[in-house]
């Protein structure tokens, strides 16, 4: 099936033009260098080396006729070639291989636009949180045993965003999120709750919003301590210190 997203379309368009007028510009500054009265830029092979340091910074030479000569040289936009690339702006192709009665076309675009929570979990495991590698292991089964391990731990990690979310900048509401969006194509945006938490960095009853790290750090301050009073025949006792109030909460 055949998608098209128009912020996606309008942003290449957006991007491409100001490409093409910053190439249009630098190359309009060789010019005169050929065309001065002392010391002008001559030689094919000199004025194709400053030609082609403008192109490949810009990556706009599939859109330009270049003629260089000896002693200058002139471009011409392909606008032909450009209407074309336009034509196809915010277009992509997904397929699949379920049949359409399991799997309808607006549902196979959630499950492409689903993707995105997969590759987040693969950041998460290789980098981010988990960090997978290095592998400091030497046998196999070990090597199975650690990345199922970092699976399990990852598998904790997302069911107990999910049951934080309130708490967490993480989008609490998904339903009022989905709702937003007229066309399963357009851009993803938060709900207004989510929008709330991350202009405000509080949550509805005004404690600070967290990461899960953040979240994670406040718990750490949790200590239980062993209180010796001075005082003599005074016994010993154990004082839990208190962690900071949305930490509290979790708790309870």
């Amino acid at each position: 099936m055949v998608c098209r997203n128009p912020l996606l379309a309008a942003e290449r368009f957006r991007k491409r033009q100001e490409l093409l007028v910053a190439t249009q510009k630098e190359l309009d500054k060789i010019l005169p260098a050929t065309q001065r009265e002392k010391r002008a830029l001559k030689g094919k092979a000199r004025i194709a080396l400053k030609v082609g340091k403008v192109m490949n910074k810009f990556k706009m030479a599939k859109h330009f006729h270049l003629s260089i000569g000896e002693t200058g040289f002139s471009y011409q936009l392909k606008k032909d070639h450009i209407a074309k690339e336009a034509a196809l702006d915010g277009i992509y192709v997904i397929r699949t291989s379920l049949p359409p009665e399991k799997l309808d076309a607006e549902g196979a675009v959630k499950s492409y636009k689903g993707l995105s929570a997969v590759e987040r979990a693969f950041r998460c495991s290789k980098a981010v949180d988990l960090k997978v590698r290095p592998i400091h292991h030497r046998l196999e089964h070990r090597d199975r045993a650690h990345v199922f391990l970092c699976m399990l731990a990852y598998d904790l990690e997302w069911h107990t965003c999910r049951a934080l979310s309130p708490i967490l900048f993480d989008d609490d509401d998904p339903v009022a999120a989905e709702a937003q969006r007229d066309s399963v194509v357009e851009l993803a945006q938060g709900s207004p709750s989510a929008q709330q938490k991350a202009l405000s960095k509080r949550t509805k009853e005004h404690l600070p919003a967290h990461s899960f790290r953040t979240l994670l750090k406040d718990l750490a301050t949790i200590s239980k301590n062993l209180v010796k009073p001075r005082l003599k025949n005074a016994p010993s006792f154990e004082k839990t210190t208190l962690p900071p109030s949305c930490s509290r909460r979790l708790l309870n």
